[in-house]
């Protein structure tokens, strides 16, 4: 059965006005994120949004499971960037570039010097990047990249650029990593090749693309969410656009065109 998601637009300091109109005509309006939810699911456990970036996004970190849920929140949350779009000078921020201490980072945190600590990246299209609960992490300006990520309301800002927003650092310096994070799964991905990019602990994210974009798929994957990175996606016959996603319980009907390419993910049980 295919279940279209809901697209939110959420509007942010650092967003942008030129929104591809494949997500739709936002009259001006300064959109950093679209959310696509699950009016059935409200709890699903994955959640896709894509993010818009004309500023530096504020410098963070996400609990993973077991703080979150201390915390009062249903689970904690990894997420994974997969960029689509990138100006000359933009970056992402993983990780710090070296140890430290909550201390040092507090401090770091109140007088801005934190931006020197963090591990910043230049960014490409088609770079991926998996971010695990505690790393310290930052988006540039610049930027279109999908998110896939564990879905919880859940982040605790550790410095935003003098953003009248509030900051959360003992929350945050207390689920942190003090050190540098690098993750193997870190890389730029071949758009015409089917990969899967994902194995666990939380979801699994398949790359589709090529003459059989379906053949990696796992006989596991039920509760599917399908992404489409561009024209020539289609699932159970019907045409799903760039600026779409839909969840399916039949992955096995996905048909891409030839140079087309989407995203495939769901949840590990």
């Amino acid at each position: 059965m295919l279940r279209h998601l809901e697209a939110i637009a959420v509007e942010k300091p650092w967003g942008r006005t030129d929104i591809p109109l494949d997500f739709g005509d936002f009259d001006g309006r300064r959109i950093g994120e679209i959310w696509f939810t699950r009016p059935d699911n409200p709890d699903a456990p994955i959640m896709i949004k894509f993010l818009f970036t004309s500023e530096r996004l504020s410098i963070q970190v996400h609990p993973g499971d077991d703080a979150a849920q201390a915390a009062g929140y249903p689970r904690g949350k990894d997420e994974c960037w997969l960029v689509l779009d990138a100006g000359p000078d933009a970056e992402l921020g993983v990780g710090l570039r070296a140890e430290t201490t909550a201390e040092t980072l507090r401090t770091a945190a109140l007088d801005g010097s934190i931006v020197d600590m963090i591990d910043w990246r230049v960014a490409h299209p088609d770079d991926f990047v998996y971010n695990r609960a505690g790393t310290i992490h930052a988006i540039g300006a610049g930027l279109i990249v999908v998110e896939v990520q564990q879905n919880v309301d859940c982040t605790y800002r550790l410095y935003d650029y003098g953003r009248p927003r509030e900051l959360h650092l003992d929350a945050g310096l207390a689920v942190a990593e003090m050190r540098p994070r690098p993750d193997p799964r870190d890389g730029r991905i071949d758009a015409t090749q089917g990969r899967l990019l994902v194995d666990g602990p939380h979801f699994r994210l398949l790359h589709l693309a090529g003459v059989d974009p379906t053949a990696p798929l796992p006989c596991e994957a039920e509760d599917c969410i399908f992404v489409p990175l561009s024209d020539g996606c289609d699932i159970e016959g019907e045409a799903v656009t760039l600026g779409k996603c839909v969840a399916t319980d039949r992955a096995d009907t996905i048909a891409l065109q030839p140079g087309a390419r989407a995203l495939l993910c769901w949840p590990v049980r």
